[in-house]
């Protein structure tokens, strides 16, 4: 399932959302410019490497991303999600809460593999803490999703909920089947996107802004 949009309208300019958007393209344009060799070097100087863990690092490999599907996916979730999470929270604490998700997303795929040598890099750990945050922010929310199975293909409008339940699983899942696995290979850090789930569930009700309380007003 590919998620297309929700149903519910931002009240404000997701202006937070947008330039996380653009920064990631700024630096995956930047990536694509380089070669082979050099987009490698770049992406163990810059991506987080678990042995040789650093704050700089930590921060730095969110906005970082190997090929067109991993961005494209990514900033696609992010567009869908973030705007309403942001006109939940605020501008600046959107932002924060942003950058603390994503690093604990990025501390979770640590701990799953402290030994691993192989640069951890992409949005989606942060990404992952936007959904957890919409998942209990908007639960009565749904979700236009592309469906493909087998050769029936169509686009459905199912519960915010069930969807990201069923990712969550899935990542949940993936994860502790890796448990013991070493990340010599590399793959998907399926650690890091429940690690930000989870998170991003916890960290919303700390950053919500307090909803105004609708007033009747008389004349008298």
């Amino acid at each position: 399932m590919i998620p297309l949009r929700d149903v519910i309208p931002s009240r404000t300019t997701p202006w937070v959302t947008l330039a996380i958007i653009c920064l990631n393209v700024a630096v995956f344009t930047f990536e694509i410019a380089l070669s082979p060799d050099n987009r490698t070097q770049f992406f163990f100087a810059y991506g987080l490497i678990p042995a040789h863990f650093s704050w700089a690092t930590a921060v730095s490999s969110m906005f970082l991303h190997d090929g067109w599907l991993h961005i494209g996916g990514n900033m696609l979730s992010l567009w869908i999600f973030g705007d309403n999470v942001e006109d939940r929270l605020g501008h600046v604490r959107f932002l924060i809460f942003y950058l603390l998700v994503g690093l604990a997303a990025v501390l979770a795929q640590t701990a799953s593999d402290p030994a691993s040598t192989l640069p951890l890099i992409g949005a989606s750990g942060a990404i992952a803490g936007v959904m957890g945050a919409y998942f209990v922010t908007f639960p009565t929310s749904r979700v236009l999703v592309l469906v493909f199975l087998f050769f029936f293909v169509d686009v459905v409008e199912i519960p915010a909920l069930l969807y990201l339940g069923f990712w969550f699983l899935l990542q949940l899942v993936e994860g502790v089947g890796r448990i013991g696995m070493s990340g010599a290979t590399g793959g998907v850090a399926f650690w890091a996107h429940a690690g930000g789930f989870l998170s991003g569930i916890a960290g919303v009700w700390l950053f919500k802004k307090p909803e105004r309380q609708r007033v009747e007003w008389w004349n008298t």
